[in-house]
C-alpha cells in the first residue's frame, strides 16, 4: 500500500537524513510522493505523482537543510484513485474556523457509505481525501453546534469517535495535524512503529533508522502528540484490521486496472 512517516519536536532539528531514509523505501511504492513541513505561520506542501527516487524536485529540496518542528511524509502505491498530483497524499483542506487541516493515509477503506457523498466535492479520486473532507464537515458541525471554536480537547476526543467508526473493515492508518495537535492511529499489526528520543517523537511504516529502540505503535487507539509527548491518548477501540485474501484480490484488481509502470 502506502509508507508514512511524522517527526515532531519540542524544538525545530534537522531532519534529512531521516527523510532520506524514508524515501529510499519507494522502489516498492513507486506512484508518488508527498512531503508536509509544517510552519507556525504556514503549511508547506510539495508532492509528485512519480517515484520518490526519480524527483529531480524532491533531490533539490533535500539538498538544502530542511528544519522544522513539525514534518509528515508519504510514499504511495495507488490502491485508489489514479496515479495524479490531486491523489498524492497529504491532502490540506480549511475549517470554517480558518484552521488548516493536514491529512495522511496508509490504508483503504473497503465499506464506509458516509464517505460517498465526498465523491462530488473532492479534488481527486482517493478514499484518502474523503476521509479529511469527512473529519473537517463533523468538526464544523460541532463548532456550529457550540456557537465557538473547539478546544484542543473537544477536536481529540471527535476525532476519536469518528476514528473508532471508520476503522471497523477499514485500514486507518493515519497521521493528521490541525495547527495545535498531531493524530496518529493505527489499526493493522506490524503497520506502524515510533521511535521516542532526545531528537523528537518519530513515526514510520517501517522503521527507518538502525536504532534498536523503535517500537510497535499501540493499535486500536488515537494518540495526540504536542512538542514530541503524547499529550491525549484515547480508549482501546475493538476494530483491528486483518488483510484477507478479498482484500488483497480487490486492491492488486485496482493497481492492474491503471496499466501503468513506475
Amino acid at each position: 500500500m502506502c509508507e508514512i512517516f511524522c517527526f515532531n519536536s519540542d524544538k525545530p532539528k534537522q531532519i534529512n537524513e531521516c527523510l532520506e531514509c524514508f524515501y529510499n523505501h519507494s522502489e516498492n511504492h513507486p506512484h508518488g510522493w508527498g512531503l508536509a513541513n509544517m510552519q507556525p505561520d504556514e503549511f508547506v506542501i510539495r508532492k509528485e505523482p512519480i517515484k520518490a527516487t526519480c524527483s529531480q524536485h524532491l533531490k533539490e529540496i533535500l539538498s538544502n537543510p530542511l528544519v522544522s518542528k513539525n514534518v509528515f511524509a508519504h510514499i504511495r502505491l495507488a490502491t485508489m484513485g489514479e496515479i495524479i498530483s490531486p491523489n498524492c497524499h497529504p491532502f490540506i483542506e480549511l475549517d470554517d474556523n480558518n484552521r488548516s487541516w493536514m491529512l495522511i493515509h496508509n490504508g483503504t477503506i473497503f465499506d464506509y457509505p458516509p464517505l460517498d457523498k465526498y465523491r462530488e466535492i473532492e479534488t481527486g479520486n482517493t478514499d484518502s481525501e474523503r476521509i479529511l473532507l469527512y473529519i473537517i464537515d463533523n468538526v464544523n458541525k460541532f463548532e456550529e453546534a457550540k456557537g465557538a471554536p473547539s478546544t484542543i480537547k473537544e477536536r481529540f476526543n471527535l476525532l476519536a469517535e469518528l476514528i473508532e467508526e471508520m476503522a471497523e473493515g477499514n485500514k486507518l492508518n493515519l497521521m493528521i495535524y490541525d495547527g495545535d495537535l498531531t493524530y496518529i492511529h493505527s489499526n493493522m499489526r506490524d503497520s506502524l512503529y515510533y521511535l521516542n528520543n532526545d531528537e523528537g517523537f518519530l513515526v514510520a511504516s517501517t522503521p527507518i533508522t538502525d536504532d534498536e529502540n523503535w517500537k510497535p505503535a499501540e493499535m486500536n487507539k488515537l494518540f495526540g502528540i504536542i512538542d514530541g509527548n503524547i499529550i491525549f491518548e484515547s480508549e482501546e477501540h475493538n476494530n483491528e484490521f486483518t488483510l484477507t485474501k478479498e482484500h488483497e484480490e480487490f486492491i492488486q484488481k485496482h493497481i492492474n486496472s491503471l496499466n501503468l509502470g513506475d
